[in-house]
């Protein structure tokens, strides 16, 4: 769907019942609450039944209320600010199991991930990293630590890896201006998108590089400019994104880069493995 909810609710208001009218204000004024309610919980918060809120759904082109509450989630993502997001998972968390809780999201985020990623895109991605010239690896605040942990690996598979540092404006440009069409850009973002990551990735799409983006949906900023969309579903268990999913699907990729450059990972750690023994960079595990 190309329209997000907001858009939807506006042009069909007038044609509104109402009781979808009563509906359409609640989520409007509403959505942080609105976006973890059931139908049945919504319905009776507005006052309307629970089949009056599940047509509503329909009205504005969901498959059901589960796909409304989803474009709903997905929004509300993108528009909270950490006060909010705070206040938020505080509803949804306090007075229960709050391990058991997240630790379910996350499972259930890295499931999701799973059945939403192309294998094309990442078979495709796979293949453009190891044939690249150089590769080049951003991502912009709690995006950050999944390109350190992908540079780590990539750098000791590869020659040529390279992590932009987010400086300023100016600065990323001056790091990124020798990237063309030899070369790959992967960049890593999620609610809230990070604008110099896209920015990046649209300069990087002009010069010609091969550009893979790893984030959540089709609908984020960063999936224009990509060659291959690498899906990953993030979740808002606190103020602080869980990125397990995202980490698991880099994990993936780390993994079919060493199968189908076998010999050139083999050469390069066994090179590391003399350098760490030489110099004793791990301690040993004395029982």
């Amino acid at each position: 769907m190309d329209k997000d909810l907001f858009t939807l609710m506006n042009e069909q208001m007038n044609s509104f019942s109402k009781g979808h009218k009563a509906i359409a204000a609640y989520i409007t004024e509403h959505y942080d609450k609105a976006a973890y309610m059931t139908a049945q919980k919504l319905g009776k918060t507005v006052g309307v039944s629970e089949s009056t809120v599940v047509r509503f759904a329909s009205m504005l082109g969901f498959d059901g209320y589960p796909a409304l509450q989803r474009a709903l989630q997905e929004l509300m993502r993108n528009k909270l600010t950490a006060v909010q997001r705070i206040e938020v998972t505080n509803d949804r968390l306090s007075g229960g199991d709050v391990l058991g809780q997240v630790l379910a999201s996350d499972i259930e985020k890295i499931r999701t991930t799973l059945e939403e990623t192309s294998e094309d895109a990442f078979t495709n991605a796979v293949q453009a990293i190891e044939h690249c010239e150089t590769v080049y690896i951003l991502g912009a605040r709690s995006a950050e630590p999944l390109a350190s942990f992908l540079n780590y690996y990539l750098s000791r598979m590869f020659p040529q890896v390279k992590q932009l540092r987010n400086t300023t404006t100016s600065e990323l440009f001056e790091q990124v201006m020798r990237i063309g069409e030899k070369d790959v850009m992967i960049g890593i973002s999620f609610p809230r998108y990070s604008r110099q990551t896209a920015r990046m990735m649209e300069f990087a799409k002009n010069q010609k590089a091969h550009v893979i983006a790893l984030t959540d949906s089709e609908q984020s900023p960063l999936a224009p400019f990509a060659d291959d969309l690498l899906i990953a579903r993030s979740d808002m268990n606190s103020f602080a994104d869980s990125l397990v999913a995202p980490l698991s699907l880099i994990n993936a990729l780390i993994a079919a880069l060493s199968i189908s450059s076998a010999d050139t990972v083999r050469q390069s750690f066994e090179k590391l493995e003399k350098i760490w023994d030489e110099y004793e960079v791990y301690s040993e595990n004395k029982r």
